[in-house]
């Protein structure tokens, strides 16, 4: 009986944290602040609680979980209102590095040393520090870097260069079936979709793995399902 009970708490659970964690708001936990990310920790211990509370009344994590649920929304919705609350619960912006110049009580107060700091650096692809402008450790603890100019990439405006606008590729089809509402939001149909898939010697629309479509020129981009492995492993 005991096991069936902890079967159930245990789905019942996932289930609430599932229910609760949409209801908060998707995130990757890079983006989490630090106070979202201890309140995460706190409602998956909760949920744990509630899954093996045998003797106790599992209402009590329900509840707990709840109000940690409510508190968190209640934050997320008045930082969005209020800038001040949003530097108070989030954090702001440090600049750590500029113009040849290392900020120390910048580097003491977002707790990063030098070693650290030209770690971040080499990890965004800078390795001599000369090459970097300005350094800025954002409030979810990545850093970001504008190079000198001479050491920025070459843009087409450096060039003189006016190239036409490009627009986010749409997955037509994904593992074999077509997404019709992006099909219709790149302004194509089924006897399009075909048609292209013809053309380019597609018979099945099952051996389609994925398929985008640009929607500025309607060119369609056919990945084909491979059964077999690679036996090509370069990375050995």
């Amino acid at each position: 009986m005991e096991f069936v009970k902890i079967t159930v708490l245990s789905a019942g659970s996932l289930i609430v944290m599932f229910v609760l964690t949409k209801i908060m708001g998707d995130r990757e936990m890079s983006e989490l602040s630090m106070f979202d990310y201890i309140t995460s920790i706190t409602i998956g211990s909760i949920a744990a609680e509630m899954a093996t509370s045998l003797e106790d009344d599992y209402r009590r994590p329900l509840l707990a979980m709840a109000v940690y649920a409510v508190i968190c929304i209640g934050i997320s919705f008045a930082t969005c209102k209020s800038i001040r609350l949003r530097r108070l619960f989030e954090g702001h912006s440090l600049i750590l590095y500029q113009n040849g110049k290392i900020y120390e009580k910048n580097m003491l107060k977002a707790k990063i040393d030098v070693d650290e700091f030209l770690s971040l650096c080499r990890v965004c692809g800078y390795f001599d520090l000369s090459e970097v402008h300005t350094a800025i450790l954002e409030s979810n603890g990545k850093l970001s870097i504008l190079p000198m100019v001479k050491n920025r990439p070459v843009t087409p405006e450096d060039m003189n260069l006016n190239p036409t606008q490009s627009f986010p590729m749409a997955n037509v089809i994904m593992d074999g079936k077509i997404l019709q509402a992006n099909l219709q939001w790149a302004g194509k149909n089924e006897a399009w979709l075909e048609k292209q898939m013809h053309a380019q010697g597609i018979k099945d629309i099952k051996e389609v793995m994925l398929a985008t479509c640009d929607s500025s020129d309607g060119q369609l981009n056919i990945y084909v399902k491979v059964q077999n492995a690679s036996k090509n492993d370069m990375f050995l």
